[in-house]
């Protein structure tokens, strides 16, 4: 489960953020693609922006559940 004080600072404020769990597999990036993105640098990926229609929560709850390591979170501020 994805631990709100650990979420990396990049995430866009909202309900959905992922924290340092994440292993860059790049799931989120595909199920959500105008919600998350990767940060190739660092190794992560991030919410870019927080769901904006039902379609985009639908596409965002479908990361959390697909994560692998359960790094998606859908309790933030």
């Amino acid at each position: 489960m994805a631990e709100i004080e650990e979420k990396w600072p990049e995430n866009k404020p909202g309900k959905f953020y992922v924290d340092q769990a994440c292993i860059a597999c790049d799931a989120c990036v595909t199920s959500a693609p105008d919600n998350f993105i990767m940060d190739e640098d660092e190794g992560h990926a991030y919410v870019s922006r927080q769901p904006a229609s039902p379609e985009e929560e639908e596409q965002c709850i479908e990361a959390l559940e697909g994560c692998p390591v359960e790094a998606i979170g859908d309790d933030g501020n």
